[in-house]
């Protein structure tokens, strides 16, 4: 579960002659992630394409183009097999629906400049002037345009180039008739209106008036969407009648050209091949059996490597393998051992080729993450950021058992935890896309959580009865918004800090063991000198010494007596643990740390590490925001509620409590004087339920509203803070990410399917 399924590192040599049989099976079994050959080896070079590679890559691209007409997707394809013919099929297709196209892009074009034409002449139509009267003239000039009638008029009333005009206004429209000036210039008008706010309109060239103008381009226009439309159905009924049959032959040209393009990747010589790629350790044998049924003795199959590797994917421990080669227990480079390598399989005559146990093509391992059915949807939270490196710990199952738990404690109702279990559920039974099953199952997870803390919460949409119900008054949590439960609050906080210390110690301690191949020493320089710095501080701090500038709970939270919130008798440690064994861890951390930080950065690093050392309490404090989130979606459902159903607060020997008027007014409740008791002290709320119909009325429509913005703001506090507490504290401590997806050969299996 913590790390990725083990990977080897294979390589199938043979000659060219049944080099295809060896691509089609390989490709079948979609098993190989293929390396790429960088050329480095000598006398071998990349291979070319399989004949027809070109020809079968030319139709994929017809056949994805129709497609995108069609827009098809790939649920509608069908079973079956491509029968004979199915080429001429296929350019019949595309011959009818380029046609339908092209003429579709036609009709779209016209009705563009359609629509441009009424847009233009729309102006022109509160004028009530027949268009031909606008143009046309010799001895005057005509303008049209949007702009003040007022300030048009004052500008050509000005102008010294034009010796007469008239004005016609409707709206907002102008139209100007000026005769110029003998000595005037070609548009006396456009001189005379320059600095004023005015459109010019062309004036279109038509006969009729505006209105019977735009009235024989709308005829047109839906003229031109109606061909649209049968153009749509007949489209339509191609992706009926073809939709399987495209998306058959789409599956079939993509191996095709698969299969046609692989030797690109392989090391050939003129009569040979060497292909490499990595597969699941467990699948070797399969791919043995398999290559050993299509060709029997032509080709020779090794397992180089099996081998864990570090950041750069280089081995740095090889077990030995045995599957009758000669093997290799690790990478080599020797220049001497690759000549000799390079000559046996060069001198093959076609038949087969020695095998050299040797790593030609040094690639980074492909990532399949191996984790438990359960923890699987949590592998999309972790590549939100990036998958695991091959070389690194796999966090996943970590998210499982923490983030649900994180959400649920912040949250804890049962109602809430209902509707999002129910949502996570649909998303989970009603979608096929593998991120949005993900999100429904974590749905379920955490509503799964938020049900169980609402249990132990004894809430309901924040009211309290669920607790009455099931333990008698007296849940075993209380999120601590009431005076009189104040110290759960308080005790809140304190578990929070706890869950930090607990959180932050497994990240180092992944840190430690993903850093173990740089050595035990610069493991714990990088990682166990933080962990030493930070329990000793946090020691430290839960001591009796100086207890007099620490706040009383973190001593009376787990104590004993009234003042705890559970007695776990834990009053915090003594003076001298916190001076002697808290303090000298962390100077023992502290010291290790600087060092590390010098070792890296030289005089540099002590600065870095006593400015850096300072994230040992950042770092804890921070998941005191899980404390502030229960308070706060608390106070929202309390708030809600009180609108609703109005409070009253009954003073107890224990503080105050507060209750809702669920039975009774709060008034009638303050009238009567005492609750089971106790005395009823004050009204916080009278609650729109008990202000007549209209009130009541409203009241509900409060409710629903207020309680599913407290749904949604719970995903975006306790979801958000849930997961910025594991991205930017916990996985800040050890992971990196970056891992290369596995990718095989035949493009069936991957990770993310699974």
């Amino acid at each position: 579960m913590l790390r990725p399924e083990r990977m080897s590192k294979v390589s199938v040599a043979g000659s060219k002659g049944v080099m295809p049989t060896v691509i089609e099976t390989v490709h079948e079994l979609s098993l190989v992630d293929l390396s790429d050959y960088d050329g480095s080896w000598e006398a071998f070079d990349n291979g070319n394409p399989i004949e027809g590679a070109e020809e079968a890559s030319e139709k994929l691209v017809t056949v994805r183009a129709l497609e995108s007409t069609l827009d098809l997707s790939a649920d509608e394809a069908e079973p079956g097999a491509l029968t004979a013919g199915w080429e001429e099929r296929l350019e019949e297709i595309r011959t009818r629906i380029n046609e339908l196209d092209d003429r579709q892009t036609e009709i779209n074009d016209e009705l563009r400049t359609v629509n441009e034409k009424i847009d233009r002449v729309e102006p022109f139509a509160e004028l009530g002037i027949d268009l031909d009267l606008l143009s046309g003239y010799e001895t005057v000039d005509v303008l049209v345009g949007d702009g003040s009638h007022e300030d048009v008029e004052a500008a050509v009333a000005d102008a010294e180039e034009i010796r007469a005009f008239e004005t016609f206004t409707g709206g907002d429209i102008v139209a100007i008739v000026a005769a110029p000036a003998e000595d005037a210039g070609d548009s006396p008008i456009d001189d005379a209106l320059v600095g004023l706010e005015f459109t010019r309109y062309e004036v279109p060239e038509t006969d009729k008036s505006p209105d019977d103008y735009v009235s024989e381009l709308e005829n047109r226009k839906r003229d031109l969407e109606s061909q649209l439309d049968e153009i749509d159905a007949e489209l339509e009924a191609v992706k009926r009648e073809e939709a399987g049959f495209l998306l058959r032959v789409e599956e079939e040209l993509t191996v095709e050209v698969q299969q046609a393009e692989a030797p690109l990747q392989f090391a050939t010589t003129e009569h040979a091949f060497v292909a490499e790629g990595w597969l699941p350790t467990d699948e070797y044998d399969r791919l043995v059996a398999a290559l050993n049924d299509a060709v029997g003795d032509s080709v020779e199959i090794e397992e180089l490597v099996r081998a864990d590797y570090n950041d750069e994917g280089y081995p740095t421990h090889t077990e030995e393998v045995d599957h009758g080669g000669p093997g290799g227990e690790d990478e080599t480079t020797d220049e001497e051992e690759r000549e000799v390598a390079t000559r046996e399989v060069a001198a093959d005559g076609g038949t087969t080729t020695a095998s050299s146990g040797i790593v030609t093509m040094v690639d980074e391992p492909p990532v399949v993450q191996d984790n438990i059915g359960p923890a699987k949807p949590f592998e999309f939270l972790l590549r939100l950021i990036d998958r695991p490196k091959y070389s690194e710990l796999d966090p996943t199952i970590v998210l499982l058992l923490t983030f649900p738990a994180f959400y649920g404690f912040m949250l804890g109702d049962l109602g809430y935890g209902m509707l999002y279990t129910s949502a996570g559920y649909l998303l989970y039974s009603r979608f096929d896309e593998d991120i949005i099953r993900s999100l429904g199952a974590i749905g379920i997870w955490a509503g799964g959580f938020t049900m169980l803390f609402g249990i132990l919460y004894g809430e309901f949409f924040g009211m309290h009865f669920l607790g009455d119900i099931v333990f008698g008054g007296s849940p075993p949590l209380h999120k601590g918004l009431q005076p009189v439960y104040a110290k759960y609050g308080q005790t809140w906080l304190m578990l929070s800090v706890i869950i930090g210390l607990a959180h932050l110690t497994l990240g180092y301690v992944f840190g430690f063991i993903n850093d173990l191949d740089h050595g035990v020493g610069d493991a714990f320089l990088e990682n166990g000198s933080w962990a030493l710095l930070m329990i000793g501080v946090w020691v430290w701090i839960f001591s009796r010494h100086a207890d007099s500038v620490k706040p009383d709970f973190l001593f009376t939270s787990f104590g004993t007596g009234s003042e705890a919130a559970y007695e776990l008798g834990f009053t915090g440690f003594s003076a001298e643990v916190g001076l002697f064994v808290g303090l000298s861890l962390a100077v023992v951390g502290f010291v290790t740390m600087v060092y590390g930080e010098v070792k890296h950065y030289g005089v540099l690093g002590i600065i870095i590490g006593g400015l850096e050392s300072f994230n040992v309490l950042g770092d804890v404090l921070s998941y005191l925001r899980i404390a502030a989130v229960i308070l706060a979606k608390a106070g929202m459902a309390f708030v809600v509620n009180m609108l609703f159903f109005g409070v009253y607060v009954v003073e107890t020997d224990s503080g105050a409590e507060w209750h809702f008027g669920t039975s009774h007014a709060p008034q009638h409740m303050l009238e009567q004087g005492t609750y089971h008791g106790h005395e009823v002290t004050e009204v916080m709320f009278g609650g729109l339920l008990h202000g007549g119909i209209v009130l009541a009325i409203i009241g509900v429509f409060i409710l629903v509203l207020g309680h599913i913005v407290v749904l949604l703001l719970g995903v975006t506090s306790a979801g958000l803070q849930g997961i910025r507490l594991e991205y930017v504290e916990f996985f800040n401590k050890f992971y990196e990410g970056g891992g290369r997806a596995f990718e095989p050969f035949g493009g069936i299996r991957s990770d993310d399917d699974n």
